[in-house]
């Protein structure tokens, strides 16, 4: 059985909590948590400890799952970690994650560990396909599309508005520009022809409407590059039709191939989540097995999605995944 740690338990935590229910090799050791331990209830019945206290139990624990945000909390802790455990990370800053591989790489080959960071959908499987396609379709262009789902950075910086109670917002592919790219032609597209964003928002009583709706659609690095609509709702609405966390989007490449480049190809993947964390969860936990096997077989320092074999993260053998799979 593979050992693993959880270290934070919020929604994507509770995810690899039920994920691992669904792995018949491995288990749920424990979990860390800088809440007060009492204060946390787990799915899956196992000792909750101080995030303090992490290090006195590493000798049982074969992966810690980092399930932190990035923003603030990865880049401190799945370094801090990468010492003395086998750790995975879902660190989705994409600009950033050339300096957090180098700096859990350090770590880890110091502790003759394997990390495994920026796990999940985006960054992870998307940048696979990302990968592949490119490698196929060698005179092409990529396109990603994310959504319809909740994106919880925009969501969050939504109810940090002077006046606002809460809020959702969802990013949305513009249909046109999916239909054009899946035409195989090769557009050339702005920020704002792309995706449109959608805002669900409560605000206090008698809160100035006019003044959060521009607040929001003009905000830079956020709203303002794309057509925003703001819907204010009560806060009873939005528990009833927005208290969900889906997701999902598309990856595409399109390409041409002959003598000529006569012949015209488009590549494709799509994911529909109803629940990101979830999905983001079962994909942490299928690594976290290769975290292990990597480790055992000698080999140290951090990776990415690109550097695991696909067999890694099967709990098949390798007859099988060859007779049913391949």
């Amino acid at each position: 059985m593979i050992k693993v740690g959880l270290f934070g338990y919020g929604n994507l935590a509770k995810g690899v909590d039920c994920a691992i229910r669904q792995n018949p090799d491995m288990e749920l050791k424990c979990i860390f948590t800088r809440r007060a331990p009492e204060s946390v209830s787990p799915i899956t019945a196992v000792p909750v400890y101080s995030a303090d206290d992490v290090l006195s139990h590493k000798d049982e624990i074969d992966v810690l799952v980092m399930c932190g945000g990035s923003a603030t909390d990865l880049p401190e802790q799945t370094p801090a970690m990468a010492e003395y455990f086998n750790v995975i990370d879902s660190f989705d800053t994409h600009k950033n994650i050339p300096t957090h591989f180098a700096n859990v790489d350090a770590k880890a080959k110091k502790g003759n560990k394997v990390s495994i960071i920026s796990v999940g959908w985006d960054p992870g499987m998307f940048s696979l396909n990302r990968l592949y396609a490119d490698c196929i379709l060698r005179d092409g262009a990529d396109y990603t599309f994310w959504g319809k789902g909740v994106s919880q950075g925009h969501s969050d910086a939504i109810r940090r508005i002077e006046g606002v109670v809460d809020a959702k917002q969802y990013t949305i592919p513009v249909d046109e520009a999916l239909e054009s790219v899946r035409s195989g032609a090769q557009p050339n597209f702005t920020t704002r022809q792309k995706h449109t964003r959608e805002c669900f928002v409560v605000v206090e009583e008698g809160a100035d409407k006019a003044r959060i709706e521009k607040e929001i659609v003009t905000m830079k690095n956020y709203f303002d590059e794309y057509d925003t609509t703001v819907h204010f709702i009560s806060l009873e609405e939005l528990r009833r039709d927005h208290s969900g966390i889906p997701h999902g989007g598309f990856v595409i490449r399109t390409g041409r191939t002959g003598k000529d480049l006569e012949n015209n190809h488009v590549i494709e993947y799509s994911l529909k989540l109803d629940s990101n964390p979830e999905f983001t969860a079962s994909v942490l936990v299928a690594y976290a097995r290769a975290a292990y096997r990597m480790n055992q077989e000698g080999i140290s320092g951090c990776k990415t999605v690109f550097d695991i074999p696909p067999a890694y993260l099967s709990d098949k053998s390798n007859q099988e995944i060859i007779s049913t799979l391949l």
